[in-house]
């Protein structure tokens, strides 16, 4: 890590889950460069749905942190429904933006953090935002973003085994229902008073809570903690 304190980017960080671990990082000396549609102050624009999108982020954000990165975060994504009854094209069309925006950019730009990492002495840290969805599976409008949460813990768990002894550490988090727009719309859709009586805590998560934790893998984890991924889902689903 730098003697500056950790240079940090975080993707999806205008929002709900994203906004709450720039917000807690922020607090914690760390340098952040967050990630979303547009520009602004200390967030860099792009739209991950583009193939090219993940190198180019990396290149300005790397940029304007003084050439180097410490941890990478992987949050960004998107939960849009594709039903079976979908026209063939639309599916493979809602698919393909899915697994792009979840996993294929986060494969891009773990990618470049590795390569990044294995250059510089101390090594340096990804931490995914999966979901339950990855072991749990979702529902029969979801089965692409079930799909691309279970490929980013298989990723993460790949590059903890792949370069541990070179000093490059991956965690992951899956989140169940939290608190932001994208679970507000699918609660509501699904009946919500009905969805949380499937948690034990009897309430869904809030931003704050899965920030801590990722903050934590961030920051605080041991590295022999390499590979773990944690679930923070109220006990509706425990492994």
């Amino acid at each position: 890590m730098s003697v500056t304190g950790p240079h940090v980017l975080v993707t999806g960080s205008t929002r709900g889950i994203g906004a709450a671990i720039a917000a807690a990082l922020a607090g914690k000396g760390v340098r952040v460069i967050g990630h979303g549609r547009v520009d602004a102050p200390a967030v860099v624009g792009a739209d991950l749905a583009d193939p090219e999108a993940a190198g180019q982020l990396w290149s300005r954000a790397l940029e304007q942190l003084d050439g180097h990165i410490d941890v990478l975060i992987n949050n960004a994504g998107v939960f849009e429904p594709a039903g079976i009854d979908l026209p063939d094209e639309d599916w493979d069309a809602a698919w393909s933006r899915t697994l792009q925006i979840n996993l294929k950019a986060a494969a891009d730009l773990s990618r470049l953090a590795v390569r990044h990492f294995l250059e510089r002495p101390g090594g340096g840290r990804i931490i995914n935002v999966a979901s339950r969805a990855a072991y749990r599976g979702d529902s029969p409008a979801h089965w692409h973003y079930a799909a691309s949460k279970a490929g980013m813990v298989a990723m993460t768990k790949s590059i903890a085994r792949g370069f541990a002894a070179r000093g490059v550490l991956a965690y992951a988090v899956c989140p169940g229902f939290t608190l932001t727009g994208m679970a507000d719309d699918y609660l509501a859709s699904r009946g919500g008073a009905g969805l949380l009586a499937d948690i034990p805590l009897g309430r869904v998560a809030d931003p704050q809570e899965v920030a801590a934790a990722v903050v934590f893998l961030a920051l605080e984890a041991p590295a022999s903690m390499t590979g773990a991924v944690l679930d923070i889902n109220g006990a509706s689903y425990v492994r």
